[in-house]
C-alpha cells in the first residue's frame, strides 16, 4: 500500500470496541465514530527494523492506519480523537470504495489530503532519521515544500488561516450579489476587498 517497501507490511486490526474498551471516549464522539467509519487496522510499520532508517530524536516508530469508511467524508474530530488517545506517530490512510485520502495529526490540526484511485498513491520515504521522514510525510499530506525553509507548523497554521478566508470572501461575496441596498452591497464588497487583501498578505507568507 501507497507504494512503501513490502517489509513495512503487517497486519493487525483495531477493532473498534476494544478501542472504545480501553480508551472510553464520550458517547458524542463514539456515536459519530461509529457513524462514520467501519473498521481499522494497521497495516504499515515504517521503523529502522522495516526500512533501515534510524530512529529520530522524538520518532522511533510511524504507522499506517487504514481507515475503512462507511461515508464519502469522514469529520476531522475522529482523526483528532485517535491521535489523542494513542501516543503514537500514525498516518491515517482513508478508504471510500476505489478511492483513498490520507490524514494526520500535528500542530493540533488535522491535515487531509485530496482523494485519488488507491493504486496512484506512492509515499515517499525521504529522511536520514524517522523524525526527519516524519515530516516529510507530512508535507505530502498537505502539499507544503519543506525546501521553503519554513517551520511546517507554522506552514499549516497559514494555510488553515487561508482556507478560513476564502470560506468567508465565498460567504460575502454570495450575499453581496444577493443584496439589493447599494449601500449594503458596496459595504459587502468592500469588506471582500480587505479580506482578499489579507489573503494575499497570507498567501505570500506560506
Amino acid at each position: 500500500m501507497l507504494g512503501l517497501p513490502k517489509s513495512t507490511e503487517i497486519f493487525k486490526p483495531l477493532p473498534k470496541k476494544a478501542v472504545f474498551a480501553k480508551f472510553k471516549p464520550k458517547t458524542g464522539d463514539r456515536k459519530l465514530f461509529d457513524e462514520q467509519i467501519s473498521r481499522l487496522a494497521i497495516v504499515s510499520e515504517i521503523s529502522p527494523q522495516t526500512v533501515n532508517i534510524a530512529e529520530g530524536t522524538d520518532v522511533s516508530v510511524v504507522y499506517v492506519i487504514l481507515v475503512m469508511l462507511k461515508t464519502a467524508g469522514c469529520d476531522k474530530r475522529n482523526f483528532t480523537l485517535l491521535s489523542k488517545l494513542i501516543d503514537q506517530r500514525m498516518l491515517f490512510a482513508l478508504k471510500f470504495k476505489g478511492t483513498m485520502q490520507l490524514a494526520v495529526y500535528r500542530a493540533g490540526r488535522v491535515l487531509v489530503s485530496e482523494g485519488k484511485p488507491i493504486d496512484d498513491w506512492k509515499l515517499n520515504l525521504i529522511g536520514l532519521d524517522l523524525g526527519v521522514v516524519w515530516e516529510n510525510i507530512i508535507a505530502q499530506v498537505g502539499g507544503f515544500d519543506l525546501a521553503e525553509g519554513k517551520s511546517l507548523d507554522e506552514m499549516i497554521i497559514t494555510k488553515e488561516r487561508c482556507e478560513k478566508l476564502v470560506k468567508q470572501i465565498t460567504a460575502l461575496e454570495k450575499r453581496a450579489m444577493e443584496e439589493r441596498q447599494p449601500r449594503r452591497k458596496w459595504e459587502l464588497a468592500e469588506k471582500v476587498r480587505q479580506l482578499k487583501n489579507q489573503l494575499e498578505g497570507e498567501m505570500q507568507n506560506e
